[in-house]
């Protein structure tokens, strides 16, 4: 089935023009000034009309398909699982789960009782587990067999309830997820909140301390369903897949909660992100709204236009986020899929705020980032906070006062300077252009952007260190044709050791297994010495410089 041809779009002025807070906050099912519930407005208002909510293939390849009938049903057990392990409204969930229907079935149980669902991606090690879990202060962590071992290494670990494979043994003192759903009424009624109570705790990576809490209140959603409704464009007739893991923000705030609060049916892939096996997906469940990062999607590109003959014109719209667009990858989508990728821009601590928007008719420059969505008010300032005009480059950053949508209101138990005089400082560097539309630039700060994830050189660093042979450690991105960025290390050796291919090996595996899967460095230097300020701050900047210029060279 090919796509069908669009309806004609709003257009984006007008939308703007018209946006009132009072309409979002209609669209609702609660009201966030008397009461609110995450799982109603994402689940329970939908149930009784036998609507598909989940589309789920398993790592082997198996299709199931379940109705928002059927996550209410597993939700509520999941609810009273909680409510039995003592978990009441405002504490912490933590799930640690795969892309399988339990982890949503995990996430509206916990809403459903009025608690907070914190992700921690899979791929995570328990050195970044045990802050991430120090740092929200959780009752309970959801996890599965493949998972739980990690758990022993975590220090400070709460109570587990694990997903058992059949034959599998129970660890002991955890709750046996199934074995306890089994015997759990479904029956459980909706734990009311305030807008600005949370709902999610979410972790972003800084650049000169550990990974700073985000919390999101229930007042977020709002904000979540106009990104589906004006930047994705998502529609009932869509078939919709973000590719994105929920362990992170964007798969966690657009590929579960967004397109469950328009009622419209989510698609999980358990099995590992190959090429070949997105375009049979694509092909098989006849996917028309596709959302992803650049980095997933220039796989696909080089697969080549063979690959992708089989389901051009099949995608009506394709969405990129987590890292800028290539020119290059917006023109392959239109020449080989027939489809029009678009640019968006966000941050876990705001969710997406600039698009191309596939819902609003607006000019599509290649190379922008888009215009404002409607309900925020976004500036370019200058180093002494003053708001600059188009073409003069500046820190993006949020109006406060004149952003309705806007929901981030400060890290959790942690200083805030990006949030002064009125407005929040994304840290990221733009500039207008003269039509209104945003141009990045680059980021004013060290995080590191690869393959769509985010990852702070403090934490890298901090991971290397433990290691007997690093006295000190700097760490960069350095660009990279397939992941925009990859991790590179500068080490200091402690004393007796000695720099090799064998020790570089074995610190990257250190990382790896200490942190994570996706923030290991892939390129290690054993040097004498760091750059530094006199106040004795590495200087990473001019070791990224060095790194561009040596790249260019080469």
């Amino acid at each position: 089935m090919t796509k069908t041809a669009p309806a004609r779009l709003p257009r984006y002025d007008d939308a703007v023009a018209r946006f009132r807070i009072e309409d979002e906050i209609a669209r609702l099912h609660g009201d966030p000034a008397t009461g609110i519930n995450a799982y109603v407005e994402c689940c329970g208002r939908h149930t009784g009309l036998n609507r598909l909510a989940l589309r789920a293939i398993s790592a082997s390849g198996e299709l199931r398909e379940f109705t928002f009938d059927d996550l209410d049903d597993m939700s509520g057990r999941v609810a009273n699982l909680l409510k039995a392990a003592g978990v009441g409204p405002g504490d912490v969930v933590a799930g640690m789960l795969p892309r399988i229907p339990e982890l949503v079935a995990t996430i509206l149980g916990t809403w459903r009782i009025g608690a907070v669902y914190q992700p921690l991606f899979t791929a995570f090690g328990p050195k970044a587990i045990d802050h991430r879990l120090q740092t929200s202060g959780a009752k309970l962590v959801v996890t599965n067999t493949a998972n739980r071992g990690k758990l022993d290494e975590v220090e400070h670990c709460p109570r587990v309830a694990t997903i058992l494979a059949p034959g599998e043994a129970l660890p002991a003192g955890d709750i046996d997820f199934r074995a306890a759903l089994a015997a759990a009424s479904s029956d459980c009624e909706p734990i009311l909140r305030k807008g600005d109570d949370l709902f999610m705790m979410m972790s972003t990576s800084g650049t000169t301390g550990l990974p700073k809490g985000v919390p999101v209140p229930l007042s977020a959603l709002m904000a979540f369903g106009a990104y589906m409704r004006d930047a994705i464009g998502l529609t009932p007739d869509d078939v919709f897949w973000n590719i994105a893991d929920p362990g992170w923000a964007y798969g966690l705030y657009y590929a579960i909660t967004g397109p469950l609060l328009l009622g419209v049916a989510t698609t999980f892939n358990e099995g590992a992100f190959t090429a070949k096996s997105t375009y049979d997906i694509i092909e098989r469940l006849g996917v028309t709204s596709l959302a992803g990062s650049p980095t997933a999607f220039r796989l696909l590109l080089a697969e080549g236009p063979e690959a992708a003959a089989r389901i051009q014109g099949r995608l009506r719209v394709v969405s990129s986020a987590g890292e800028p667009l290539n020119p290059e990858v917006i023109r392959w989508f239109d020449a080989h899929l027939a489809a029009p990728i678009h640019d968006h821009y966000g941050q876990t601590e705001n969710g997406m705020m600039v698009n191309n928007h596939h819902g609003l008719s607006h000019p599509v420059r290649p190379g922008s980032a888009g215009f404002a969505m409607p309900g925020y008010r976004i500036v370019v300032l200058d180093e002494a906070g003053q708001e600059l005009g188009p073409n003069q480059p500046g820190v993006l950053a949020v109006d406060i006062a004149n952003s309705p949508l806007r929901w981030f209101g400060g890290y959790h138990q942690a200083q805030t300077p990006a949030i002064s005089g009125g407005y929040y400082r994304t840290g990221d560097t733009v500039e207008f252009e003269p039509d209104g539309s945003i141009s990045f630039i680059g980021r004013s700060d060290d995080v590191i952007t690869s393959s769509g994830y985010r990852i702070g050189p403090f934490d890298v660093e901090s991971a290397l260190i433990e290691h007997p042979a690093v006295n000190e450690a700097a760490v960069v991105g350095v660009p990279d044709p397939q992941r925009t960025e990859i991790v590179k290390a500068f080490v200091i050796l402690a004393p007796s050791w000695q720099g090799s291919p064998e020790l570089a090996e074995e610190l990257a595996q250190h990382v790896r297994k200490r942190l994570s899967a996706h923030a290991y460095p892939r390129e290690i230097d054993f040097v004498a010495e760091l750059p530094k300020t006199p106040s004795g701050k590495i200087q990473r900047f001019l070791l990224r410089k060095a790194e561009v210029e040596k790249r260019k060279e080469g």
